[in-house]
């Protein structure tokens, strides 16, 4: 396996299946591409594309993602073991994070519509100005996160873990909503 260290690729849509650390990737194009068991440290994505690209056992270690489009992506057949991103003015809509323990991860004025969290430990997060449009929460550890600024989510308190989350007056709603009431 390559290594690559340091370097940045600039509207690249291929690149060698290998090791990347400290690199920058700007308007590269991973879309529908395989992606399977690269490696990514300490790595930021910019303007990308990765729509439904295959990430089976991708390492993502302190990668931060901005203004990328990765809709329909799978995070639950990444590699597990110490994952750590960041996401900004990304689109995640329709990806999956069934299952992932991605606590800690901040999603910064994300559209995360259809996104499926189920089962996930998100405890930590933060959800800063994020449209959450019937994202699915289920069995979802939300311990200490933080969706005061998310918008559009609709969690069962019943259902999900969400001892000392924060949220703010103003979307309260979303947690009641399994109540069948109306608030005026």
């Amino acid at each position: 396996m390559d290594f690559f260290s340091e370097q940045k690729f600039a509207k690249a849509d291929k690149m060698s299946k290998g090791d990347y650390s400290n690199c920058e990737f700007l308007q590269c194009d991973f879309a529908n591409t395989d992606l399977s068991n690269y490696r990514f440290s300490d790595c930021e994505f910019k303007d990308c594309d990765f729509s439904n690209a295959k990430i089976s056992d991708v390492v993502f270690r302190d990668v931060i993602f901005q203004n990328c489009k990765m809709i329909g992506l799978n995070f639950e057949v990444i590699n597990q073991f110490n994952i750590s991103f960041r996401f900004e003015n990304c689109i995640l809509n329709h990806s999956s994070f069934y299952g992932t323990d991605i606590r800690k991860t901040i999603f910064s004025s994300c559209s995360l519509i259809e996104t499926d969290f189920t089962e996930s430990n998100l405890s930590y997060s933060a959800f800063t100005n994020s449209n959450l449009t019937d994202a699915v929460f289920e069995r979802t550890n939300l311990e200490y996160s933080d969706l005061r600024s998310a918008i559009n989510f609709s969690i069962d308190p019943n259902q999900n873990q969400l001892r000392k989350a924060r949220f703010s007056r103003d979307n309260l709603s979303g947690l009641l909503y399994q109540l069948n009431i109306i608030i005026d």
